[in-house]
């Protein structure tokens, strides 16, 4: 199949729902920004917000830039918000518990970037990130063709790494003294990938963490 573009339409589980990111969305983001367990393994990559305000600018800043910007040439984003689907232990239907980005897709070398993912502390080990993975991942492979998808963290950021890991990724490798994080220094970038010949065998392992 021809490799095409993210353009926003919903993807549906049946613990999530992820939808195109809006304004709208930032302010209940700010509760998730604001805590701090977030950022005790070492990760700086944005300040902290203040206020309620600072929290929505920030949001805005850090998840909506690109947004429907994409190009096919490695520029832009499709940023979704991460709500429930249903009333569950997990919370009320349309919680936003997170959100999540298909940023940086290059058409012609069909590969694309999942990254600027942030979930609430409560969510952190649920059934929330290995769905919305798996909507992602599904997206990118099955609905828009690409053949291989990034995702990266921070090096400090083991928890990052280990629910990569986690995911069925591959570790490729470390880019060292990729970025400059917001309180100056360096950060080291460890790099995962999904091709698309190992789709499959991915998508087997996040559907079988999903059988509750």
């Amino acid at each position: 199949m021809a490799t095409r573009l993210p353009t926003g339409e919903a993807l549906v589980g049946r613990f999530v729902r992820l939808d195109l990111l809006t304004q709208a969305d930032l302010p209940e983001l700010f509760p998730l920004l604001a805590d701090p367990e977030i950022y005790a393994s070492g990760y700086v990559m944005h300040r902290r917000p203040t206020s309620a305000a600072d929290g929505v600018d920030l949001a805005g800043e850090r998840f909506m830039t690109g947004q429907e910007e994409a190009d096919g040439a490695g520029r832009g984003r499709t940023a979704y918000a991460i709500r429930l689907v249903r009333d569950s232990p997990l919370g009320a239907a349309g919680t936003l518990v997170g959100t999540s980005s298909l940023l940086e897709a290059t058409v012609v070398h069909e590969h694309i970037h999942l990254g600027s993912t942030l979930y609430g502390r409560r969510w952190w080990g649920t059934q929330v990130n290995p769905e919305a993975k798996l909507l992602l991942l599904t997206h990118a492979f099955e609905d828009c063709g690409f053949g291989r998808v990034k995702i990266q963290t921070d090096a400090l950021n083991t928890r990052s790494q280990a629910a990569i890991a986690r995911l069925g990724a591959t570790r490729e490798g470390v880019l060292r003294r990729d970025m400059k994080r917001e309180d100056g220094t360096f950060r080291d970038t460890v790099v995962f990938s999904v091709l698309g010949d190992e789709w499959a065998v991915v998508k087997a392992g996040l559907l079988a963490r999903l059988r509750v």
